[in-house]
């Protein structure tokens, strides 16, 4: 895999934050930027619940949730990038296949939104998940979700909080849905949302949190390609200053 833009050596970009905040056009975007690879670990959690749904496991089983994790072949993350010019694909979003069957389009489905924190804070779910995600992040890769700086890459080089407040976020959701043909309310999205952020906070297990290391970026007005670009320009910097650190100390 080609190196990005004056990157040096293996990189990994962790980027958290909560539901709707932009972590996953943001992270494609970026990885189309600096040619790495692109994992939305979220996706794979809505690939679960989406096999919990329609295998008939309840989403109050943690037992079956748990074996369903590890057993469930998913197939996600992807070269946003075309192999032979290295101009950016279609930003269609990324394809997750549960068992060969391709689920891209339902991940967003309402009832699939609202299961998916219960599915996440059972521990052995993401024990399994993260174990899978790990594997799936190998090389450059930009990795995106909620606990990716804190638990499945904690050593990335660069990590990334991205904020928003729940108004925001919860019109970008519902704006999202109305896209996909769902009529959902926006004080119902706004309530949902306002759920999630309390599961996914106050789960015992992998708490939403930014990691120590982590550059907090508040993302109200501002479009998806601005933070790309702030986020872009400070790897950048880094990777400056890590060049000439090594050449005053070589």
């Amino acid at each position: 895999m080609p190196n990005g833009p004056g990157m040096q050596g293996l990189l990994h970009v962790a980027i958290d934050g909560p539901a709707a905040v932009g972590k996953t056009v943001v992270g494609r975007r970026l990885a189309q930027q600096l040619l790495f690879k692109f994992l939305d670990t979220g996706a794979m959690y809505r690939a679960v619940t989406w096999a919990a749904l329609n295998g008939g496991v309840h989403l109050d089983d943690d037992g079956a949730l748990a074996r369903l994790a590890w057993e469930v072949n998913i197939q996600a993350g992807e070269r946003p990038w075309d192999d032979e010019t290295f101009a950016p694909m279609p930003d269609t979003g990324q394809r997750v296949l549960v068992d060969g069957t391709d689920v891209s389009g339902s991940l967003r489905d309402p009832e699939v939104e609202q299961g998916v924190s219960i599915v996440a804070k059972v521990k052995d779910v993401r024990e399994a998940l993260v174990h899978k995600q790990r594997i799936l992040s190998g090389g450059q890769c930009v990795v995106v979700g909620r606990d990716i700086g804190t638990v499945v890459l904690p050593h990335a080089q660069r990590k990334v909080f991205l904020e928003a407040s729940v108004e925001v976020r919860a019109r970008r959701r519902h704006q999202q849905l109305r896209d996909q043909g769902h009529s959902v309310d926006l004080d119902v999205v706004r309530a949902d949302m306002e759920a999630r952020d309390r599961l996914d906070s106050q789960r015992a297990h992998s708490p939403l949190r930014p990691a120590d290391d982590a550059w907090r970026l508040v993302t109200d007005g501002l479009t998806a390609e601005q933070v790309v670009r702030l986020i872009y320009d400070n790897i950048k910097e880094h990777e400056w200053r890590s060049i000439v650190g090594g050449a005053r100390h070589g």
